[in-house]
C-alpha cells in the first residue's frame, strides 16, 4: 500500500528536498557518489523499475523497499540504502550544515544519539510508524465512506 511509503516520506522531506537541490544543481562529486550507488542499486531485487512499488506514480525507477525515487534518493548524501547496500556519506556536523543552509530560519541541528538513544528508537520507531500508518488508514477509510467511496480491500 503506497500511503504507509507517503507516510514515509512524510519524515524525510529534507532529504528529498536535498535530492531534488543535487538534482537540479549537478556537482561532479555528488553524481560520482550517485553513479556508486545506481551501480549497486542495478544489481538490488528490489529496484522498481516499472513503478508500481514508488511512492508517487509516475517516478520511476524506484525502490521497492522504501518507495523513494532513485533520482532523487541517489543524489540525496545524507540518505541510505534501507537494504543496508550503501549508506549516507554526511558526518553529523556536515548534515547540520546542510540543514542550516537549506532552512536557514530553523534550529536543525542534530545531535549523535547515544546507544541507548539509538536502542529504544528502533522498538519505538517501529511501533510509531504502525499506529501513524492505522490512524492515517483509518483516516482515509473514514473520509472515503463519508464521500461514498468506500471499497472492500
Amino acid at each position: 500500500m503506497r500511503v504507509g511509503k507517503l507516510l514515509g516520506a512524510l519524515g524525510n522531506l529534507k532529504q528529498i528536498a536535498e535530492g531534488i537541490a543535487n538534482n537540479v544543481f549537478k556537482k561532479e562529486d555528488v553524481e560520482d557518489i550517485a553513479a556508486k550507488r545506481w551501480e549497486i542499486c542495478l544489481k538490488c531485487p528490489s529496484l522498481d523499475r516499472v513503478g508500481v512499488k514508488c511512492a508517487m506514480p509516475g517516478t520511476q525507477p524506484c525502490c521497492a523497499a522504501c518507495g523513494c525515487s532513485m533520482g532523487l534518493k541517489l543524489r540525496a548524501l545524507s540518505s541510505n540504502c534501507p537494504n543496508g547496500h550503501w549508506d549516507s556519506v554526511l558526518t553529523v556536523e556536515q548534515e547540520n550544515d546542510l540543514k542550516k543552509s537549506i532552512y536557514p530560519h530553523l534550529n536543525t541541528d542534530v545531535k549523535e544519539p547515544t546507544e541507548e538513544e539509538r536502542k529504544s528508537k528502533k522498538s519505538e520507531c517501529n511501533t510509531c510508524k504502525e499506529k501513524a500508518r492505522q490512524r492515517t488508514v483509518q483516516r482515509l477509510k473514514t473520509r472515503n465512506y463519508e464521500r461514498g467511496k468506500l471499497k472492500d480491500e
